[in-house]
């Protein structure tokens, strides 16, 4: 099986193509790189995927599904990544799965070797955190506290209780953390353990608040 992966749940952010298993091309812009190429006029998404599958030495007709980071994380950075895939599939009727970001984040630190009690955070804005905690050792990790939105209050009881802490700009709020950016390379390893392929609307991103619209007040007609 031949995968595309999109993470853009970062400003880290990366596309990879692999195939069983075996990684054979990544791209990985920050920042100002992902802005529309001048000379070209493409978005960085699609200059990052022809940069992947160039270093892949693939064609897009080869590649059989695309995976993507769903978050929590940057709202847009996900969307941008839910509509480059939802346009493959359209185009070419690729295979989609989503992966949530923080097992990607999980599954990085497996790969960097940080073991034991590790908890991983998401900055959720409003002085909040996305936050899940795994038990990672060299063989296998497990979530043993689920994805939720927490107080800085309560990361900063984790750090002071000198619990691994690891995420993007994790230091940014606390010095001794770790920092870690989910990577395509790593969501493709793991496409290939999940079987729940679905289509392309069914896609969404992972968003624990519930939205809340306040509807604008009725504007009073204007006298002539």
């Amino acid at each position: 099986m031949t995968i595309l992966a999109l993470e853009f749940s970062s400003l880290q952010r990366s596309v990879a193509v692999a195939r069983a298993g075996r990684v054979l091309g990544e791209v990985i812009e920050t920042g100002a790189g992902f802005q529309p190429d001048q000379k070209t006029g493409a978005t960085g998404a699609f200059s990052m995927v022809e940069g992947a599958l160039r270093e892949a030495r693939l064609e897009r007709e080869q590649i059989e599904v695309l995976a993507v980071g769903l978050g929590p994380g940057s709202y847009t950075g996900v969307r941008a990544a839910l509509a480059v895939a939802q346009g493959w599939q359209l185009a070419r009727g690729a295979r989609l799965l989503g992966v949530c970001s923080v097992d990607c984040l999980a599954a990085q630190a497996q790969a960097e070797r940080v073991f034991g009690r590790v908890n991983v955070i998401v900055d959720a804005q409003r002085n909040e955190f996305y936050l899940a905690t795994y038990e990672i050792s060299a063989d296998r990790w497990s979530a043993i506290e689920p994805l939720q939105i927490v107080t800085m209050g309560e990361i900063q009881s984790r750090a002071e209780a000198r619990e691994i802490l690891i995420g993007p700009a994790v230091t940014r709020w606390f010095p001794d953390g770790r920092m870690m950016f989910p990577r395509a390379a790593t969501l493709a390893r793991l496409a290939v353990q999940q079987d729940g392929l679905v289509a392309g609307e069914r896609l969404e991103p992972i968003y624990l608040r519930e939205a809340n619209f306040v509807k604008a007040p009725a504007r009073k007609p204007t006298a002539f």
